[in-house]
């Protein structure tokens, strides 16, 4: 029997929800599309020169909220977007995405892009603690290889039999993890991209940053109004779109051009 839903917290609502049913779930939750709201055309921004030594593109921190920001912290244009690791049209945004705002217009110092984890599933929990298994500056590569591999991890995922879901899922929290991590071959995924795999379980056993990790998904959730992933908050304000060019576009609006 499970608890009443006052009681419950974030952590036992995410396992509970879905379970290893990612394929549904990879096509549900995701932002309404709408066009770029209209506005007056901001005066170009100059670009920005980073530090000596260093550029935008590679200055990536741990923000207060949760988040990972790469880029010019002080940037007049600030980008946020929430997005789940088993969510396609996330996915989709990451393949048009990524090259071309790290390197157009976050590294011109204009524009600073903050990600935050926006964890719906067991299996996006599983990811979301190895992508943030390594250092901060290895967080978006992670993130955009597990990106690239998400029908792989699904496939993987559903192959799992009933009875081996319910034994990982029946562990204590500290043993969980470690077993969701195997069961979904996302373990394997991270190894063989720079994680070692006693740091992954370690970071997967880590119970304490999974509720926390939940705990951040429904707090900003109810703080920011997220019905659907990816949504984005630019210089402070929910947009409506959900893609690539509409972004594009609106950071060329505000001046990023």
């Amino acid at each position: 029997m499970f608890e009443d839903e006052p009681k419950m917290t974030a952590l036992r609502r995410i396992l509970l929800s879905a379970a290893l049913a990612p394929l549904a779930l990879g096509l549900a939750a995701c932002s309404k599309e709408a066009d770029v709201p209209a506005g007056p055309t901001g005066e170009p921004i100059a670009r920005i020169a980073a530090p000596a030594g260093k550029s935008w593109s590679e200055t990536v921190a741990i923000t207060v909220e949760g988040g990972y920001r790469m880029g010019n912290p002080d940037a007049p244009i600030k980008v946020v977007e929430f997005a789940s690791l088993t969510c396609s049209h996330c996915a989709e945004f990451a393949e048009a995405a990524s090259a071309e705002l790290r390197d157009n217009y976050v590294a011109s110092g204009r524009v600073s892009y903050e990600l935050r984890n926006f964890v719906r599933d067991a299996i996006d929990l599983t990811a979301t603690q190895l992508t943030q298994c390594g250092t901060p500056e290895t967080f978006f590569a992670l993130t955009d290889q597990v990106f690239a591999y998400q029908a792989g991890i699904f496939e993987k995922a559903q192959s799992a039999s009933k009875e081996q879901q319910q034994a990982a899922f029946a562990l204590p929290p500290a043993q969980r993890g470690p077993a969701l991590g195997e069961l979904t071959g996302l373990t394997e995924y991270v190894t063989a991209r720079g994680i070692s795999k006693d740091q992954a379980n370690a970071c997967l056993a880590d119970a304490g940053k999974a509720e926390k990790l939940a705990a951040q998904t429904q707090q900003q959730g109810e703080q920011y109004q997220v019905e659907g992933t990816p949504t984005f908050i630019v210089n402070g304000k929910k947009t409506d779109y959900n893609t690539w060019d509409k972004l594009k576009a609106d950071l060329e609006r505000l001046g990023a051009r």
